[in-house]
């Protein structure tokens, strides 16, 4: 095996065995784009051998997706497959475990009315609610990971010939997802043992309000009084641990979603749906998104707002430094799952039961009540930089710097 080969295998090994933490008898449903075999194939075999009882894959290709937007007429995003959605509710109901291997195109969408976009996710996301459900409630495993394709590559390394550029992306996946390490998966348990102490830290001090300061950002955050951080992995419903991010960097919880008051700039373009959205910010007044600007991509950051009533308001607030492996590279990658681990942000829509003490056991209005925001739409944006300042307040009033020029100060 050669050395690139190895480092593959060790990729895969990485998303069964840390990401998804596959268990004996355990079904595993793997989404992957058409233009990664290779590694779909090798974490087919990782499963496999931890232990799966069976792995489906669905394939999907970007090619066919841009055609149909192009030509199937407007009803065709009315609808959605049942058969579809009762397979991966089935699958959700029996424990199987979830990998998602998301490799966007940022351009794929270009030109395209925001219109059929927006109508073609709200459909998706109705009919898959109840499996969308299991997810956000971490009941289910499941894990999100890259791998380079030709027009993402493309996208980060323009000045690169097709190979070179492909081979630079692995490079980067490989250094940021801790796969060239000696030992993987030991360096993946002290990542998480390390993010582990900083959510002991946030969770004791118990804070009720974030202020961030930054150039286009003056943001009040409340939190409610029962919220709880998360990160570094989740537990699901039968108590299997599993990390749902490859590569993750961040430690979240919920806003209060009547809480959050003032302006926050964008730091990093956003890819939602092939569509990019770039240099935008967001008002708020009680909760609730009053205005937004985008120097590019406004109809569609509109279209995400107006998903439903839940999208006018917050469901994730998110810490990551600055200095961290992504950040650190300079690049920007225009992939959400990346760019997300390199710098701070929120989120649009649903917030996460786990996110609250108590909450996967509560009911939907027990949660609303408590002050958890729900929706179809749960989209992250990047707000961090080396200019971002966030100071945390405690009950007493008390007011702890948490972030200076991007990083943490506790």
């Amino acid at each position: 095996m050669d050395h690139f080969e190895k480092l593959l295998d060790n990729y895969a090994a990485i998303a069964v065995t840390i990401g998804l933490n596959v268990q004996r008898g355990q079904d595993v449903m793997i989404f992957a784009p058409v233009e990664a075999p290779d590694f779909t194939r090798k974490a087919v075999r990782k499963a496999y051998e931890a232990g799966a009882e069976n792995v489906y894959v669905e394939w999907s290709d970007e090619a066919v997706t841009r055609t149909m937007f192009d030509l199937a007429p407007d009803q065709a995003f009315e609808k959605y497959p049942e058969w579809r959605a009762d397979t991966y509710r089935e699958l959700a109901d029996s424990n199987a475990a979830f990998l998602y291997i998301y490799s966007p195109n940022p351009e794929l969408l270009k030109g395209i009315d925001p219109e059929r976009v927006a109508l073609s996710r709200k459909t998706a996301s109705a009919a898959n609610k109840k499996f969308t459900d299991a997810k956000i409630s971490a009941t289910v495993s499941w894990t999100i990971v890259s791998v380079p394709t030709e027009a993402w590559s493309a996208k980060i390394f323009p000045d690169l010939g097709r190979k070179e550029r492909i081979e630079a992306l692995w490079k980067q996946i490989f250094t940021i997802t801790r796969t060239d390490r000696d030992n993987p998966e030991q360096a993946w348990k002290e990542h998480i043992q390390a993010l582990a102490d900083k959510l002991d830290y946030f969770n004791e001090k118990r804070f009720r309000k974030l202020y961030y300061k930054a150039p286009g950002t003056d943001l009040t955050i409340e939190l409610p009084s029962g919220h709880l951080w998360a990160g570094g992995g989740m537990t699901n419903g039968r108590g299997t641990p599993f990390q749902p991010n490859i590569p993750t960097e961040e430690i979240f919880t919920m806003p209060l979603k009547t809480g959050v008051n003032g302006t926050v700039a964008s730091t990093k373009p956003l890819n939602n749906d092939g569509n990019l959205i770039d240099h935008f910010s967001l008002k708020f007044r009680n909760g609730r998104i009053v205005d937004s600007a985008a120097e590019r991509g406004g109809e569609a950051l509109r279209k995400i707002i107006e998903t439903d009533e839940g999208s006018h308001y917050l469901g994730e607030v998110s810490l990551v430094p600055h200095h961290s492996p992504i950040s650190e590279t300079n690049l920007i990658f225009y992939n959400t799952l990346f760019d997300e681990n390199a710098s701070c942000h929120l989120a649009i829509g649903a917030s996460f039961p786990f996110n609250y003490r108590g909450g996967r056991q509560m009911s939907k209005e027990a949660l609303a009540e408590a002050g958890a925001n729900a929706s179809l739409a749960h989209v992250d944006f990047m707000i961090g930089s080396d200019q971002l300042d966030i100071d945390g307040e405690t009950a007493d009033g008390r007011r702890i710097p948490i972030f200076r020029k991007g990083n943490w100060t506790i």
